[in-house]
């Protein structure tokens, strides 16, 4: 994939961009069943195309950003370690619906990925905390978050 803003996409930086040998892996899904609800753990989902995980129960528009949420497994320690928790941080708790390993999310930018044999998602960008993080996690919950989603 040609990365425009950084011009001419033979350069160095979009050479080291386009270098991504790590495979991910799927941890976790979660779906909120409706509005303030604690997430569900579930072993598998449906992904609506170009909408969102049947049953979760975000509104978002067709094309629309933030129809699925990704954070990273290693975050789970490092936001526990923010907020001088002793365990990793539940990933119900971070209402976020998919949770994955082995690949740095913010690498992802821009690109497609594939989720087993069927799903591909667009990766556009970031996905900031919600403001429920200070609730969830306590005072700097949200800045605790910050950077770790797309």
């Amino acid at each position: 994939m040609p990365f425009p803003f950084f011009g001419d996409d033979k350069s160095t930086v979009a050479r080291l961009l386009g270098t991504l040998p790590q495979t991910g892996r799927l941890e976790w899904i979660g779906l909120r069943p409706a509005r303030r609800e604690p997430l569900v753990s579930v072993a598998e989902a449906t992904v609506a195309t170009d909408r969102n995980l049947v049953g979760d129960h975000a509104r978002v528009k067709a094309g629309g950003k933030r129809q699925i949420t990704l954070l990273q497994h290693e975050y789970l320690a490092a936001v526990a370690n923010f907020m001088g928790f002793a365990d990793p941080v539940d990933p119900g708790r971070l209402r976020r619906n998919l949770i994955v390993s082995g690949v740095n999310l913010l690498a992802l930018k821009n690109r497609r990925i594939a989720i087993g044999d069927e799903v591909v998602l667009d990766i556009t960008g970031e996905c900031h905390p919600c403001s429920r993080m200070e609730e969830e996690l306590g005072p700097g919950g949200y800045n605790a978050m910050r950077g770790h989603g797309a």
